[in-house]
């Protein structure tokens, strides 16, 4: 009569202990996003910064366009570079979140 209930509780420790390591897997991994996500915008304003500098400075039209050309190119670049990034991180992110619920749904489905 006590296997029953036995069994239950170590299905419910197993999904407790599950449920801490996932949460405990996001909360690092949002913790990077978030800090990625902060630098990609301090160096996205220096950058800026820097070319309305260029761009006051400059004396000509040709010289104005060739920062502004610059300007544009660098932030492409930047862009789909944090864009690989940020792909990565989020599949980390899925992918270390769910790892710990591998164990209880193989078990689950066995069962």
């Amino acid at each position: 009569m006590l296997q029953p209930f036995a069994n239950l509780q170590k299905l419910g420790q197993e999904n407790m202990e599950a449920a801490l390591k996932a949460a405990s897997a996001f909360s690092s991994n949002a913790q990077a996003i978030a800090q990625e996500t902060a630098d990609f915008a301090r160096k996205s304003f220096e950058h800026g910064s820097d070319t309305v500098e260029k761009l006051i400075g400059a004396q000509s039209l040709e010289k104005a366009i060739e920062v502004q050309t610059a300007y544009v190119k660098g932030a492409y670049e930047s862009l789909v570079g944090q864009s690989g990034k940020m792909g990565a991180l989020y599949t980390a992110l899925a992918t270390d979140t769910f790892k710990p619920f591998e164990g209880v749904v193989s078990k689950a489905i066995k069962a």
